[in-house]
């Protein structure tokens, strides 16, 4: 019979120590593992609904509707952030109508749009990026919504949804809004919301509220972004485009601290992916069982270890790609160089364009909550 070396076991109880250590360290109540468990639960939830409601022959959208309910219950349990289960029903319900107009809006634009391989539909996401940025200035919720537009219009896109899928979108948004909101009644008092973090005091401006240049900020990174797609070509744009939108911060050195933290990020996690490509083609359901432990570690991180976070996520996009059959190495690291071409648009757009810049006086600080 052979013996296990007691040295690798002793070695494996030091490592999974450090990580609960770790844990406890940031989420000491528990509250943000609870959260993570959600926003699996509420993805799996919404995922094998619209699998379900395909199967029984109430959509012939079988991908697109699981994949569309699974994205809007997933992201809307990120957004969402209340202390009490009647508001977080509200909110879920909002983020997820949200994500369905997002995703009309670019479906019912691109037949318009498209014309021999035109990159303008993918113009409609620069609006998008704007109401990421100005959505902040109504709190938790207006940001969540800004956040929750885009990532509808980031999957009609991405699907290449059209108006005749407006169907298929708004049972999407059924589904997600049921998918997101009973797994919060679940949770109850077993999860708190994460406590915002301060962002720093910004110069006023005359005519423009600091948010509202955030939005333009980033609308213009993204505006560069769909003209270097339309004439050099990017590998996946949208990728790009979701960097140089989620890294702009109420200042222009909040923005290069979220720049380095995302790219730094998506430097650790993807070569973890790709290292479980292997496994992908012959163990699916482990891969799965790691991306669900990923988005766990993703929502104990937020929001002050955005690095992890950004992390935690890109290991668990290439892990699922590649579950679901994308096997090409070269596409799969593209993450990497579009993450930084999108965060170098960022800060050239955060430096250059109504640059924001910090005060001194800590007591004028804004309220803007940090989103990834």
């Amino acid at each position: 019979m052979t013996r296990v070396p007691e040295r690798g076991i002793a070695v494996s109880r030091v490592q999974l120590a450090s990580a609960i250590g770790w844990l406890d360290r940031i989420d000491p109540g528990s509250h943000r593992r609870v959260k993570g468990l959600r926003l699996v639960t509420a993805y799996g939830i919404a995922a094998l609904m619209g699998a379900a409601l395909s199967a029984a022959g109430a959509s012939p959208e079988h991908a697109r509707l699981a994949l569309l309910a699974g994205g809007f219950a997933l992201w809307a349990s990120v957004c969402e952030g209340r202390a009490t289960r009647l508001e977080s029903a509200r909110d879920l319900g909002l983020l997820a109508a949200s994500a369905v107009v997002g995703a009309a809006f670019t479906a019912a634009l691109t037949p318009w749009l498209s014309h021999g391989g035109s990159v303008l539909p993918e113009a409609t996401l620069v609006l998008g990026a704007f109401v990421v940025g100005h959505g902040k200035r109504w709190g938790v919720l207006g940001c969540g919504i800004g956040a929750q537009f885009f990532i509808g219009q980031l999957l009609a896109y991405g699907l290449q949804l059209t108006g005749a899928d407006f169907p298929t979108i708004a049972v999407a948004g059924l589904i997600a809004a049921v998918a997101s909101i009973v797994p919060r009644m679940l949770s109850g008092p077993a999860e708190q919301p994460v406590p915002a973090v301060p962002a720093p005091a910004v110069e006023p401006r005359r005519w423009l509220q600091t948010e509202t240049v955030m939005g333009l900020q980033a609308a213009l990174a993204a505006l560069a972004i769909v003209v270097l797609d339309g004439t050099l070509g990017l590998t996946e744009s949208v990728w790009a485009l979701a960097a140089c939108t989620f890294v702009i911060a109420n200042t222009s050195a909040g923005t290069v601290a979220r720049i380095r933290q995302r790219v730094i990020g998506t430097a650790i996690g993807l070569p973890l992916g790709l290292a479980c490509l292997p496994l992908a083609e012959h163990v699916a359901i482990a891969v799965w069982a790691a991306a669900a432990l990923a988005m766990i570690v993703y929502a104990v991180a937020l929001p002050e270890r955005y690095d992890v976070a950004c992390g935690a996520y890109t290991f668990t996009l290439v892990v699922t790609l590649a579950a679901s059959g994308e096997h090409s190495v070269l596409l799969l690291s593209a993450r990497l160089w579009e993450t930084l071409l999108g965060g170098a648009l960022g800060l050239a757009a955060a430096r250059f364009f109504l640059p924001l810049r910090e005060l001194t006086e800590p007591s004028q600080a804004s309220s803007i909550e940090r989103r990834p």
